[in-house]
């Protein structure tokens, strides 16, 4: 560790440091996401059957409970079934509007660091080359081998140390987003058959 930050420097610092920033969300996201299909599945069984029965309190009270994206938009489902259906509608849009940010916490940051990892690795090539030739400038033919390698070593190091970050985190920031989409097209589809059953079995009464 001490060994590859001596040879490439500063660069080489902030690509660990977006290592660990990265490693960090990619943890702390598939925890979450885990978690929360889990809490999914039980809402959504939950909340059809709370609708099925009618049990419109109890259904929003549990679905609130919950404290999950999912929980929030199916309890303002239930909310507001008295109100006009493009009412409703807006409501319930508003509402997923607000817990959207909750599903892609984090997500902007790993995105992020996927592009400018490469970007150092590249830099790092560049002021190694840099340091490389000023080297053979300087010294021409009989300047020190070691100096040379010091220099080429860095710009090898750092565009390695930048892939190695920046491929992981690419595919983890797509596997995230793809998780994302599915849950609110998930959501969205629910929305849709319990607004439907809601009202559906209010206009029987």
């Amino acid at each position: 560790m001490f060994n590859l930050l001596s040879i490439g420097g500063l660069i080489m610092l902030v690509i660990i440091a977006c290592a660990l920033i990265a490693t960090f969300i990619i943890f702390e996201r598939s925890l979450y996401y885990s978690n929360l299909k889990k809490k999914d599945i039980l809402i959504f069984q939950h909340a059809r059957a709370y609708a099925k029965v009618k049990q419109y309190d109890k259904a929003a009270m549990y679905c609130e409970a919950q404290n999950t994206p999912t929980g929030s938009v199916l309890a303002k489902v239930f909310k507001t079934r008295f109100m006009e259906s493009e009412d409703a509608k807006e409501a319930v849009l508003a509402e997923s509007s607000r817990q959207l940010p909750k599903l892609e916490h984090l997500l902007t940051s790993l995105g992020t660091i996927a592009n400018i990892s490469t970007l150092l690795g590249l830099l790092g090539t560049v002021t190694g080359n840099i340091e490389a030739f000023g080297v053979l400038g300087s010294a021409g033919s009989t300047g020190d081998p070691s100096m040379l390698a010091g220099a080429i070593a860095q710009a090898l190091i750092t565009t390695a140390a930048g892939l190695v970050i920046s491929i992981p985190s690419i595919v983890f920031y797509n596997h995230f987003t793809n998780h994302v989409n599915k849950t609110v097209n998930n959501l969205e589809n629910e929305i849709t058959d319990l607004m439907l059953l809601i009202r559906g079995k209010e206009s029987d009464v």
